[in-house]
């Protein structure tokens, strides 16, 4: 492989590592939103137990309320009840009586279910507390490690943009503009011939004689399908050791 073949190789290489260390910084705000969203989700369930038991409470006191009005209405019949004149006013009244201690019993009822579902309620939020607490803990945490992330992300993406840089510099105008204008339409410029004379990029078959020659020579060839740069590295040959 001639020397600025060889470059390219190693400015591909730059460029690839490149853009995977700027696509891995690209995605963090995704995956801070997500975090974030994630402990939204805990947050909005804690506050949906919190207002339960607060609905809860509301709806207690708004019985008992009930409850003491109902118990003064049956006071005042009882008084009343005293001043009657006659046995149907009398009867009448009973009835009155009857079906107010029928509504506080009601009351009673609704007040008595409301306290054991607040005790529910209550071991709920406990519940919810802690796991709130639990995640955002670990939101914190991931937040610590993500701004860490970011920091080595940035310091590799510049070693890299320097060492694409110095790489570039040292190529031929005529091979880096072929280099470019390839990358602009693949993406990947560079692509290795395998052993079975295929391009590892679009995986069409090399004809024989270019396969023949891209090995023995210092010419630079391209992929007739995808037009990429090829080169081939030649395998190390494995040393078996004596006995």
């Amino acid at each position: 492989m001639n020397a600025d073949l060889e470059r390219l190789v190693r400015l591909q290489q730059a460029e690839t590592e490149l853009k995977r260390v700027e696509s891995s910084r690209s995605d963090l705000p995704r995956r801070r939103a997500e975090a974030t969203a994630a402990l939204d989700a805990e947050k909005a369930r804690l506050t949906a137990a919190r207002d339960a038991v607060e609905n809860c409470q509301k709806a207690r006191r708004k019985y008992e309320g009930e409850l003491q009005d109902l118990e003064a209405k049956r006071s005042k019949y009882k008084g009343q009840l005293m001043e009657v004149k006659t046995n149907k006013e009398y009867t009448a009244m009973l009835h009155e009586i009857e079906g107010v201690e029928r509504e506080i019993r009601a009351r009673e009822d609704l007040v008595l279910a409301e306290m054991e579902k607040a005790e529910v309620l209550a071991a709920e939020v406990k519940r919810e507390e802690q796991d709130f607490k639990a995640a955002d803990e670990q939101a914190k945490a991931r937040g610590r490690e993500m701004d860490e992330e970011e920091r080595r992300l940035a310091a590799e993406a510049g070693r890299l943009s320097a060492e694409r840089d110095t790489i570039a510099a040292e190529v031929p105008a005529s091979m880096l503009e072929l280099f470019q204008r390839v990358a602009r339409v693949r993406g990947v410029a560079v692509s290795e011939a395998t052993k079975d004379a295929m391009c590892s990029q679009c995986h069409v078959k090399l004809r024989p004689q270019m396969f023949v020659d891209l090995k023995r020579t210092d010419e630079v060839f391209q992929c007739p399908q995808c037009n990429r740069i090829l080169y081939y590295e030649a395998p190390v040959p494995v040393v078996v050791p004596q006995p």
